[in-house]
Order: C-alpha cells, then structure tokens, then sequence
C-alpha cells in the first residue's frame, strides 16, 4: 500500500477581480487573457505552469494585441 498522494493541480490565480478593461487584453485581477480563464479547468498542468511563468509580465501592461 502506498502512502503517496497524488500531486495537486496548478490552482487557478484568481483574485476574484474580473475586470476587462475596454480594449485591455488582460484581466485586471489574473493577468489572464479571456481564452485562458474560459480554458483553466481542462488545460495540463504545462500548459497552466506556462501561463503563471507569463503572469508576471503581463502586470502593467494591459495592451490590445
């Protein structure tokens, strides 16, 4: 029998801010782009670490792209 437990998923980084400025790419609370927040529960835990490593830089700029 084994002790071990499973590893827990990436959680998401919401803050319960969801605000999209007008024109704005990212939401102000997550720094998540529309398409990711709508994807997060069915994504692989590499694709959520990729998103969280871009977070970071996304902060402050809210561009359309």
């Amino acid at each position: 029998m084994s002790d071990a437990t499973p590893p827990q998923r990436i959680a998401s980084p919401c803050t319960g801010v969801c605000r999209l400025p007008t024109g704005g790419h990212y939401c102000l609370g997550c720094h998540r782009t529309l398409d990711e927040i709508a994807a997060w529960s069915s994504l692989s835990d590499a694709e959520r670490h990729a998103i969280m490593n871009e977070l970071p830089h996304r902060q402050g700029s809210n561009h359309a792209e």
